[in-house]
């Protein structure tokens, strides 16, 4: 038996959106996120004492992992969170804590 085998489409999906959520930064990002519709990447690196291109570094992971989407809107990007797949995480961790 090989390991691709066992492993199942919902345990990929999972282990790829705990792994984008698991730093502060992106958690902060998450909750700031899902407390108000959308929000401007500019409007991010203003509150965060972090560099730019690192906000950059964490928004493109938490997007890579489908747990965001951005929209240009020129010259700024507005991120928003996917709430499909915000939903899906949201149950995959009520599963695996057992609620």
């Amino acid at each position: 038996m090989k390991v691709k085998d066992i492993i199942t489409e919902d345990q990929k999906k999972f282990a790829r959106y705990a792994k984008a959520m698991g730093h502060p930064i992106r958690m902060y990002i998450l909750t700031t996120l899902s407390n108000q519709n959308c929000c401007y990447s500019g409007d991010l690196s203003e509150v965060l004492p972090i560099a730019k291109s690192t906000l950059s570094q964490h928004l493109k992971e938490l997007k890579d992992a489908g747990l965001i989407q951005g929209e240009i809107e020129a010259p700024r990007i507005k991120y928003c969170l996917n709430r499909e797949n915000w939903e899906e995480a949201r149950n995959f961790y009520k599963k695996f804590l057992g609620d």
